[in-house]
């Protein structure tokens, strides 16, 4: 049965082009009426003007579709509450929320001011923090809501020269965490999409990437997923060139060392600490304790 978001409305940040310009595309083609959010800024975030998010919208009218468009800045929690305001005044709800607006200031750690580590960290993390909340209520009253936060492998695995950015996406995943299971009674799924695509993100990697098998196109249709009715929750899909995977967030069973020669057994027993064999993915952070906890009460039985 083909996936439709008929009577749905998105918000997709970041839509001007690129991978955000694909998600609003895909949305509306399959019926969702979609606000098409961009500030139309330079790859740093500075400059802005709202064409971009309006050539993207006169695309889906264009198509027989609905849409309207957005320049506020994600860092602006004012304008950002504005733009969800506009989406209620026009279709009286907001189902889906896909926080897709980033920026780049890369840079080493050791050369990098900490006002470009900020920045980063606004745009990514406070920018989905600001949009997501500007919906929550509103998707807890309707008891049905669907929000993706745009993580990275480079928050997920580490990418040189982009603490800030990588900082920036792995936040997220623990916003994701927190929320999915807030979330939960009010049918609110939250989820990752960790894409690899060629775009103006990633324009300076040409070189080293098969930039004809990495459209923003294969990334999409599990955008689509995770916020379709039937979207699981708490997942970070990762994407790219047609291929889906999985990323956890996992625990091993690890050792108990105590006593005075504790750091001792640490150093010693660290591979048995890394085995992998019986990890869990924990449902919650209480899972870590639990875990500590029975090994302590297993010697006192």
């Amino acid at each position: 049965m083909a996936m439709r978001f008929d009577g749905r409305v998105a918000i997709v940040t970041g839509a001007g082009g690129g991978l955000g310009r694909e998600h609003a595309l895909a949305l509306a083609k399959r019926g969702a009426r979609v606000v098409v959010n961009d500030l139309g800024g330079a790859r740093d975030g500075s400059g802005g003007s709202a064409t971009a998010a309006e050539a993207v919208v006169a695309e889906i009218v264009a198509a027989g579709g609905e849409a309207m468009a957005n320049a506020a800045s994600v860092t602006d929690f004012a304008a950002v509450q504005a733009m969800v305001a506009g989406a209620m005044a026009k279709w009286g709800r907001v189902d889906i929320l896909v926080n897709n607006a980033g920026v780049l200031r890369d840079k080493t750690f050791a050369k990098m001011d900490l006002d470009d580590f900020r920045f980063v960290m606004d745009v990514h993390l406070m920018g989905a923090v600001h949009c997501t909340k500007a919906v929550w209520d509103i998707m807890r009253e309707q008891n049905y809501g669907r929000i993706v936060m745009t993580t990275s492998s480079s928050g997920l695995y580490g990418n040189f020269g982009q603490a800030n950015y990588g900082a920036a996406k792995m936040a997220l995943v623990g916003l994701m965490q927190t929320l999915s299971i807030e979330g939960a009674k009010n049918d609110i799924r939250v989820n990752c999409l960790a894409p690899t695509a060629h775009t103006r993100m990633t324009e300076d990697l040409g070189a080293r990437l098969p930039l004809e098998l990495l459209g923003p196109d294969t990334v999409s249709p599990g955008l689509l997923h995770l916020v379709s009715e039937d979207a699981p929750s708490r997942c970070i899909l990762t994407a790219g060139a047609g291929g889906f995977e999985r990323a956890y967030v996992t625990l091993t069973q690890g050792i108990r060392a105590v006593g005075d020669d504790a750091p001792e057994q640490v150093a010693a027993r660290f591979a048995e600490i890394s085995d992998r064999t019986s990890e869990i993915v924990p449902e919650m952070g209480a899972a870590q304790g639990m875990v500590e906890l029975s090994k302590a009460q297993a010697v006192h039985k």
